[in-house]
């Protein structure tokens, strides 16, 4: 049976334990078992060398969302999945520091993420969580903050007479022995969108990070909306209220690539945006980031581009010329088929593919499974070629204009093959 979260935590909160944590080299995965030997022949017991392990395994993973800071942080498995990136937490702190926000309340602080990145920039900062392991985590994570307290208590209960603002991150899944169910409702979220806004409504900054599939009804009307992508994966939506709200700006897009941010901002409400022409697959076709489409800002890119859709309700978009734009990943239009299944395979078997890369958008096809049909199921899709001798590389992009379904063959234009230059045998 698995170890409950506090039996993992708290043999780590002793002299011996931090020290033997403190110890170990970096974890890997075929080196733990004889570890767990060592360890064990050495004297440590059985559920402080378990802890130990599992602790060394979570601050590995966790170097892709705090980096060096890893090393010398308490994690839980919950924790981490939920806990925000602190490149993403370093910009909500922003926001209440250029409002004048001296004081902050991180309400459902989980391991302590955006407390970090508040208390970095000189804020008082009292970090609440329900949950006693977790509290206790987001203390040991906070020890180099003065500014910091940490506090065992539900987000409702906390007295918040002495803060300027308040940041919020809902607990959106339910945990159990079998792992976490994510929520889907807004007001089963602990703590509900209802408390957010009745927060809002007494006037202080409040700002509360939601999940990216959060339907633009749901979004309260007082407040500016902005999702966020990082390295091309959306990981939340904020919602900003009061002070920490830009004035003018009531949905965003903030892109966060190896190249800096790039944001995309709209002052309409959901539904309300510029209309953009619709036409033909032609000269490249554009794939914009999810966060540009969750934030329903693709035809104001569209706009940007100077190109237009190809199907007013499908993300996809074409201009005749190439520009250089964060908000999207560009493809050269190679030709445009009718999508025919048996024509397809016929036309992979003559150019001699061997790798098919598919994407898709506004049809029910499943990548996989025609991929499977096209090559005959000894091809691969963007994967090394095995025994099998090397052809041609393919990309096809599945959509829908109007009512025809078509098959685009493309060309992504990257750093290292610009545009124009086909990767025909």
């Amino acid at each position: 049976m698995a170890q409950a979260p506090q039996d993992q935590i708290a043999p780590l909160l002793t002299p011996e334990g931090w020290e033997l944590l403190a110890s170990l080299g970096p974890y890997t995965e075929d080196g733990s078992f004889a570890l767990n030997s060592e360890l064990r022949k050495a004297g440590h017991s059985p559920e402080l060398v378990s802890a130990v392990l599992t602790q060394s395994r979570l601050r590995t993973r966790a170097e892709a969302k705090f980096g060096e800071f890893a090393r010398r942080m308490l994690f839980t498995q919950a924790g981490l999945e939920q806990a925000t990136r602190l490149t993403v937490a370093a910009r909500h702190a922003q926001r209440f520091a250029a409002a004048g926000v001296r004081h902050v309340a991180d309400l459902g602080c989980g391991l302590g993420a955006d407390s970090l990145a508040l208390a970095s920039l000189d804020l008082a900062v009292t970090a609440v969580d329900v949950d006693e392991t977790t509290a206790a985590c987001a203390t040991v994570n906070l020890i180099p903050f003065p500014n910091a307290t940490v506090v065992h208590a539900d987000a409702t209960d906390v007295p918040l007479e002495d803060v300027d603002g308040v940041w919020l991150d809902p607990a959106r899944r339910v945990t159990s022995s079998s792992g976490t169910r994510r929520i889907w409702d807004p007001e089963a979220f602990s703590p509900p969108l209802s408390f957010v806004e009745s927060l809002a409504a007494s006037g202080k900054a409040v700002g509360v990070k939601m999940g990216p599939g959060m339907p633009h009804e749901s979004v309260p009307q007082d407040c500016e909306a902005q999702w966020v992508s990082v390295a091309g994966d959306v990981t939340e939506v904020a919602l900003w209220f009061n002070a920490v709200s830009r004035p003018g700006v009531r949905r965003a897009a903030l892109v966060l690539g190896p190249e800096g941010a790039a944001e995309l901002t709209s002052g309409e409400d959901f539904g309300q945006g510029p209309e953009a022409p619709v036409g033909p697959a032609g000269g490249y076709l554009y794939e914009p980031d999810g966060a540009v489409i969750r934030a329903g800002l693709v035809a104001d890119l569209a706009l940007r581009l100077r190109g237009h859709l190809l199907d007013e309700h499908i993300a996809y978009i074409c201009s005749p010329a190439l520009a250089d734009t964060p908000f999207a990943r560009a493809y050269k239009v190679l030709q445009v088929m009718p999508y025919n299944v048996k024509a397809l395979k016929a036309w992979v078997k003559h150019e001699g593919i061997t790798v098919l890369d598919i994407k898709k958008r506004g049809t029910a096809v499943t990548p996989e499974e025609l991929r499977k049909q096209l090559l005959g199921g000894k091809g691969h899709g963007g994967k090394g070629q095995g025994n099998r001798k090397a052809g041609r590389t393919a990309t096809l992009v599945l959509t829908r204009i109007g009512e025809d379904r078509v098959a685009i063959e493309v060309e992504p234009v990257t750093a290292d093959r610009p545009a124009g230059v086909t990767a025909r045998g």
